[in-house]
């Protein structure tokens, strides 16, 4: 039994033939394009990994600079 995957039923859902070779195994046309996507997404899925850990950081100095602030006002006004 061949497990059936989400990326098999849009392959489907786009081009059944193309499905159809991919299931029997025989070589595809586009290999070099599919490389360059596969690629492509990896390096994307990486830059958005970082921006969100630069977002957190962000927020972190953010909450930090607010307390460093408070410490200083209230040292300056109360003593």
């Amino acid at each position: 039994m061949r497990r059936l995957r989400a990326s098999d039923i849009a392959q489907f859902m786009y081009c059944q033939r193309a499905w159809w070779y991919a299931r029997e195994g025989q070589p595809s046309a586009n290999d070099s394009w599919l490389r360059a996507g596969e690629h492509w997404h990896i390096r994307h899925g990486r830059d958005v990994m970082m921006v969100g850990c630069l977002r957190v950081l962000g927020y972190v100095l953010l909450i930090a600079s607010i307390v460093a602030a408070a410490a200083l006002l209230t040292t300056r006004f109360l003593g």
